[in-house]
């Protein structure tokens, strides 16, 4: 007989979550329909737009394609775990000020490929930005503003890099 169902213990935007969870389920509808976690959005199913992005240890996956069980044991971190205390995160004050979002659909997944980005080098060139989100696809912006808002919040964030709420 085949397990189609597994208790899986993992960390979300800081907080303990155990849940059993069927094995094809996919981390996207783990945190939106499970969880509640709706900022992370779901656009191609197929790994291509970015839409779905949230971070994994860390490392950004796209959650429409990874499956739920594989983050037994692991920190994931959302849209919804940047803010803290009522403030936005440096990344998320740059895109409104550099009104890098329209529609916004597209947002939540740029937002934590450039944090992703950020922790790794904090001080990236606006080339290494550029190649860094090129697998997230906006139809509203046109990338500059997205660009210069990753930029900005490399300013404003220093050496910390994307670890850093202030």
């Amino acid at each position: 007989m085949t397990t189609t169902a597994i208790a899986i213990t993992c960390t979300v935007n800081g907080v303990k979550v155990e849940r059993t969870v069927e094995v094809r389920r996919t981390l996207a509808q783990f945190l939106r329909e499970d969880l509640s976690l709706t900022g992370t959005k779901v656009s191609c199913d197929v790994q291509i737009c970015g839409a779905c992005t949230v971070l994994v240890d860390g490392q950004p996956v796209s959650s429409c394609t990874h499956l739920a069980v594989d983050v037994d044991r692991s920190a994931v971190t959302t849209v919804e775990g940047l803010a803290s205390e009522g403030r936005l995160h440096p990344l998320q004050q740059a895109f409104v000020e550099q009104m890098a979002l329209q529609c916004g659909f597209c947002t939540p997944g740029f937002l934590m490929m450039a944090k992703a980005l950020l922790d790794e080098n904090p001080d990236p060139s606006r080339e290494q930005i550029i190649e860094y989100l090129d697998g997230n696809l906006c139809r509203c912006t046109g990338y500059a503003p997205i660009v210069a808002a990753v930029e900005q919040a490399a300013r404003v964030l220093g050496p910390a890099g994307g670890d850093s709420n202030a």
